[in-house]
């Protein structure tokens, strides 16, 4: 089997290189408090597209640091008792997409919510106010600023802002709660299931945002990941403060926030993922103690994963019970 990465029988054991931050746990309770704290103020807009079998809304609420979040929420018309969610997190730099392709999911029965991350492509809104740059990506945001103003921290706790108002729904049952997304989606999909422990079921795809310093060290800090050698470049260019910069970035590394997760895992995995390598993924993978699994593609990069949707449906059928 072709390889640029380590051997399967060592990605199986890795443990990751990003420095964890001594402070990791106190600072996501921490940002826990301020989220429960928040006024939310959630408000459901028809949507213009509407089907005889699913309504479609644009829902809005206020995250932590004031900013409007912005998700698509789709439900069944006519539900049979209390409904199963389904959480969907886009790429790095996407949207939500379009509602038709939540309709499957809400005609079997399934209340689904889509998130626009926050200052990315869709509605969300990113109040921004932090020293430092603000030049290419949301990696480095706030990183020259104090820990609590790293840009991912809001954007992971918008993910469980979400699944808390969605978990309220008097439609949903709160106990029979899914995540889903690829890339970006797959990190958030972890850090959500993370930081709400009633996602019973998450399927994440070729996470992003873990092990940066692996990342870094493969030479692969291109592409989803330029920013982290282009601020190296701008802002420490003889690498005086590396370590701080690295442990720091572990804030916002979902490898730590692996451990917390309590609902089943099923992953996708490209053994040729040059965008974020297997290494990376696997860190975070290896620290789930939850239940879990992963499917390997091993000639596959960051890329669509032929047959991964048929596994994915099958994977979240029984929280329709």
């Amino acid at each position: 089997m072709p390889t640029f990465d380590m051997p399967l029988a060592e990605l199986e054991r890795y443990a990751g290189r990003n420095p964890r931050p001594a402070d990791f746990d106190a600072y996501w309770e921490r940002g826990l408090a301020e989220m429960r704290a928040v006024d939310a103020r959630v408000e459901l807009v028809p949507a213009a597209i509407q089907t005889s079998f699913a309504e479609c809304f644009h829902l809005y609420f206020t995250g932590v640091r004031g900013a409007r979040i912005h998700a698509k929420l789709v439900r069944p018309r006519a539900p049979k008792g209390r409904c199963p969610a389904l959480l969907r997190f886009h790429g790095y730099s996407m949207n939500s997409g379009d509602f038709a392709d939540k309709l499957g999911w809400a005609a079997a029965g399934f209340v689904v919510a889509a998130l626009d991350a926050r200052g990315q492509g869709g509605l969300s809104e990113d109040t921004g106010g932090v020293r430092g740059t603000t030049l290419q990506g949301h990696i480095v945001r706030g990183l020259q600023d104090e820990p609590d103003a790293l840009l991912f921290r809001q954007i992971f706790l918008d993910t469980a802002q979400l699944a808390r108002i969605v978990a309220a729904l008097p439609e949903v049952d709160p106990e029979r709660m899914g995540a889903a997304g690829a890339s970006q989606g797959g990190a958030l999909t972890l850090a959500c299931a993370a930081l709400e422990p009633r996602i019973k079921r998450l399927a994440p795809v070729y996470p992003f945002l873990s092990d940066y310093r692996r990342v870094w060290e493969m030479d692969l800090a291109k592409d989803a990941y330029h920013e982290l050698s282009l601020f190296f470049r701008r802002h420490d260019p003889t690498h005086e403060r590396i370590e701080h910069w690295f442990e720091r970035l572990g804030y916002i590394d979902v490898q730590h926030l692996a451990p917390r997760i309590q609902g089943e895992v099923q992953m996708a995995i490209g053994l040729m993922d040059q965008i974020c390598p297997p290494s990376s993924q696997f860190a975070a993978y290896n620290k789930i103690k939850s239940q879990k699994s992963h499917v390997l593609y091993p000639d596959f990069e960051h890329e669509n994963l032929p047959g991964w949707h048929d596994r994915e449906w099958a994977f979240f059928a029984p929280l329709l019970g």
